[in-house]
């Protein structure tokens, strides 16, 4: 192996992002039957060295693409180490009787990793999770025309063009305008800010143990009010208000005034009447 091979791989993006590119760009370009052979070697003969050369006759490609991702304000070094990945698992799954150059073969795993880390890190929630959002978020920014909020006619455009329902692009678009914050707030806001931290207005207080007890206490003692009141009506005051009220399946009017042999206006009245002493009875235990 040559001096550019062994300088490569003694490099990685991350330890030093400009000696790395100037190494890779050093190592030679294969030609088609240099590529072949060694796709060969390592196809049907599992030659792991053969891989490697593979690999690194590439690592200029993969710069080349992960240079088209800086504007998603993340490492250069990074995205280029996502791509390496991709790349070497296009290496991995390369069949020579294809019959096209690795290089062709290998964007879509190098663009593939690239994307899954932008869209794992861009931000802390995650912002595009089906297919039709992943489309999106990597072809919204290219499609609008300006930094202003799409018109009506340019959002049925991009969605045409996309192939996404309209509804689809609106909402990505403002998940690519927002930006995260911090649930806590920043560490050196004043006491005239920290107020509007999301931890102080978005507290859930379900799980408060004292405001469970009041909650228990308030519904037990309601019930058992309610208990006593109905206890003090006649049976067919307490059968009707069970009917219409305690019950799964509410009974109608008609139905009780069948069951009584008067009116459905006779039932509604007593109805009301026996809900009328209910209030009185509990508010007066209250």
């Amino acid at each position: 192996m040559n001096t550019s091979l062994q300088l490569a791989d003694r490099l990685v993006p991350g330890a030093n992002l400009e000696a790395y590119i100037q190494a890779a760009s050093h190592i030679p370009v294969l030609t088609v039957d240099e590529e072949r052979s060694l796709a060969e070697r390592l196809h049907y003969e599992g030659d792991v060295e053969a891989a490697r050369h593979l690999v690194l006759s590439h690592l200029r490609f993969v710069i080349h693409i992960a240079r088209s991702y800086s504007g998603y304000g993340l490492a250069q070094a990074d995205l280029i180490q996502e791509g390496n990945v991709g790349l070497m698992k296009a290496v991995k799954r390369f069949n020579p009787e294809y019959g096209v150059r690795l290089v062709s073969f290998a964007v879509h795993w190098i663009k593939a990793e690239i994307h899954e880390f932008i869209l794992r890190n861009w931000r802390i929630v995650k912002v595009a999770t089906t297919k039709a959002q992943r489309k999106l978020f990597f072809n919204l920014r290219s499609q609008k025309k300006r930094l202003a909020w799409l018109s009506h006619a340019e959002l049925n455009a991009v969605a045409a063009d996309l192939g996404v329902e309209p509804r689809v692009v609106r909402e990505m678009e403002g998940r690519l305008a927002s930006h995260d914050t911090s649930f806590d707030g920043p560490m050196d806001d004043d006491d005239d800010s920290a107020y509007q931290a999301p931890a102080h207005y978005l507290q859930d207080h379900r799980g408060d143990p004292a405001s469970q007890l009041e909650q228990s206490d308030w519904t037990e003692d309601s019930n058992g009010r309610l208990m006593m009141a109905l206890e003090n009506l006649d049976e067919r005051s307490q059968d009707i208000l069970r009917e219409r009220w305690l019950t799964d399946s509410k009974t109608t009017l008609h139905d009780l005034a069948d069951k009584y042999g008067v009116s459905a206006e006779r039932i509604r009245q007593l109805e009301k009447n026996a809900m009328k002493k209910i209030k009185t009875q509990m508010a007066e235990v209250a």
